[in-house]
């Protein structure tokens, strides 16, 4: 068969096999040494060891070949939860939490969303274009090549529509993959603090219809957590999600065990999100709901929330686990996933095995995704990583082993640095 990019002398970590992966299996790494991956018109064709490889596949007159020369290639990271659209700029409030001043009084003096929500309100969707745009370049060069991406900073209907455009013109103008939420319930707008009842017949009744109508979401998210959405509030909003078309996700338990996790749970949701707080109880519902636990270290370590999910006894018992960086502009400061997973590693008990597959296989699950990325597998999209080292690089703050990122059978950012793989044509 005709391969028009190849992957050769590398080590493979491919991911592949069912999704999503739990238990043990959460901690199993599937490799292949001295191996190769070929595709053809960003499709993989072929994987295995480089002899397999080269006997299977004719490279195409204009092909790409990257010499690994024996780095680690694994899929492409999947981000399954960001806030990565939004205007102006929250950063003094970094400030204000190292001074000790906690997340909760931030918000109460005007802080926090709503001081973001006042922003974008403002923003043309051009200016959200171009400011998002970055964002995303960030997150490509860090490995991420497919991602989810919220609304929820507008908390109108003309905003959240507006931010939502916005992200389906990234979609088409940036090479990362984007998966579109509809986070309308993210909070209670200052404008409805004593009638809110009227914001969440705005979103119900309003907001979604308007949303679904023009297919511009795929899924539809609440925060319930205490102060913000109680959980029956919560279960109205995404059953009129579910009504309209729209998946159900969630951000559950992370200042408290809220009642997030087990709606998720009742409702059957793909995801939970953030579950800091989750417990004895929430945990089994968790597991035989077969919910993604999707964690966010990153958030809770720039929060200063002063603990983690825990890892290890959803892991344990049988939950699968995601990991994503909730880019934000509030606590989300790193664009990461390899951070996120380092944070895994050190706060949360995980080994550096199960982060890989928190990050790739089950991440892409987590966004009803694994059909098509998460793995190394014939079949599905060439997108990968490239390192110049072993696998355990990731976890090196600051020093990226990150030599080349692939998307499509296309290298969409590379590093010129000393040990970057040869490529030629």
């Amino acid at each position: 068969m005709d391969a028009d990019f190849l992957i050769t002398n590398a080590r493979l970590i491919t991911c592949a096999g069912e999704a999503p992966r739990i238990g043990r299996r959460q901690g199993v790494l599937d490799a292949v040494d001295d191996g190769a991956v070929a595709s053809r018109d960003g499709t993989i064709v072929a994987l295995g060891s480089r002899q397999s490889v080269r006997t299977t596949v004719t490279l195409t007159p204009d092909a790409v070949t990257i010499e690994a020369d024996g780095g680690t290639v694994l899929p492409g990271l999947v981000d399954p939860h960001t806030h990565a659209i939004y205007a102006g700029d929250r950063r003094n409030e970094l400030h204000r939490r190292l001074a000790g001043v906690s997340y909760a009084e931030i918000a109460r003096q005007g802080g926090g969303i709503v001081a973001t929500v006042e922003a974008t309100r403002t923003a043309s969707e051009e200016d959200l274009i171009e400011a998002t745009m970055g964002r995303l370049d960030e997150m490509l060069a860090c490995g991420t090549t497919t991602a989810e991406i919220k609304s929820g900073y507008g908390l109108d209907t003309a905003t959240e529509l507006k931010m939502l455009r916005a992200i389906r013109r990234l979609g088409q103008r940036h090479v990362l993959d984007l998966v579109p939420t509809f986070l309308g319930a993210h909070e209670i707008p200052i404008e409805y603090r004593d009638r809110r009842r009227a914001y969440i017949e705005l979103v119900t009744t309003e907001m979604i219809p308007a949303v679904a109508a023009d297919g511009l979401a795929e899924w539809c998210d609440v925060f319930c957590e205490e102060g913000v959405y109680r959980p029956d509030e919560s279960e109205e909003i995404l059953s009129a999600g579910v009504a309209a078309g729209l998946k159900p996700r969630i951000h559950a338990d992370e200042l408290a065990a809220s009642g997030g996790a087990l709606l998720a749970a009742r409702l059957g949701a793909r995801s939970a999100d953030h579950v800091i707080f989750a417990n004895e109880t929430s945990i089994p519902a968790l597991r035989s709901a077969g919910v993604v636990a999707t964690l966010l270290p990153v958030a809770a370590f720039y929060l200063k929330l002063g603990r983690f999910a825990p890892a290890r006894a959803l892991i344990d018992a049988g939950v699968p686990i995601a990991l994503a960086t909730d880019v934000n502009p509030g606590g989300g400061f790193s664009p990461s996933m390899p951070f996120a997973m380092t944070l895994a590693c050190f706060g949360m008990g995980m080994t550096l095995e199960e982060s890989v597959i928190a990050s790739t296989i089950n991440a892409a699950y987590a966004i009803d995704r694994a059909d098509a990325v998460g793995s190394l597998d014939v079949g599905k999209r060439m997108d990968a990583i490239v390192l110049r080292g072993p696998l355990v690089d990731l976890l090196r703050v600051g020093a990226s082993p990150i030599v080349a990122v692939v998307k499509n059978g296309r290298i969409v950012s590379e590093s010129r640095g000393t040990g970057a793989p040869s490529a030629s044509a």
